[in-house]
């Protein structure tokens, strides 16, 4: 029998692998992404260029301007 799971949470997913281990379930990751790669480098690139502070703030009334 298979199991497929969907939207697991990725702070459950530690505690689904055990539990499988424990009960000697295989488990096989399918590794597929919905996303581009290149998409999801330049998401990430964004997301820590942000952190060490080099992103842009615009004040809401400038948006529409």
């Amino acid at each position: 029998m298979e199991i497929k799971l969907i939207k697991v949470q990725k702070k459950h997913l530690p505690l689904i692998i055990e539990l499988a281990k424990s009960l000697h379930i295989e488990i096989e990751e399918d590794g597929k992404s919905p996303y581009d790669k290149k998409f999801v480098a330049k998401i990430l690139k964004g997301e820590k260029e942000l952190r060490e502070g080099k992103g842009v703030t615009i004040p809401l009334e400038d948006i529409w301007k």
